[in-house]
């Protein structure tokens, strides 16, 4: 059975894509916790724990995320992009790209931001631009 993340990847469910390319996918959480937090995927593996990914998706999810994560950051105003990979939420390997101004950004315990749609369009718009630049 498909996972909500390969639905996502698929167009089968719809998303705020950042990026993608023919085995990657990059797109904003839903639930944010800042402005810019976005989600990177494979496509092609439902693989739910990144350490049991082949050598070669490993690579090619962190070689994509790092190019995601420059989009991000000439995108979004912050001081870095932090990464977390917890994978506990949806049974598909995730990397979590964030935004962040102080470590407290990165807290996952913190209430989640509420964003309009016009907001998540134009913040996966500002990333996407720039990730094509790159």
């Amino acid at each position: 059975m498909a996972t909500v993340f390969t639905k996502i990847a698929a167009g089968e469910i719809p998303s705020y894509k950042v990026a993608e390319n023919e085995d990657y996918y990059a797109f904003l959480d839903i639930n944010p916790m800042v402005k810019g937090h976005t989600l990177v995927i494979p496509k092609k593996t439902e693989t739910d724990y990144i350490f049991a990914l082949d050598d070669s998706t490993y690579a090619g999810l962190w070689a994509f995320a790092k190019k995601v994560s420059e989009a991000i950051y000439k995108a979004i105003p912050c001081k870095r992009v932090g990464v977390a990979v917890l994978g506990m939420e949806v049974p598909h390997t995730h990397i979590h790209l964030v935004p962040l101004e102080s470590e407290s950004d990165m807290d996952f315990r913190k209430k989640k931001l509420e964003l309009s749609e016009a907001e998540f369009r134009q913040i996966a718009k500002s990333i996407s631009e720039e990730y094509d630049k790159l």
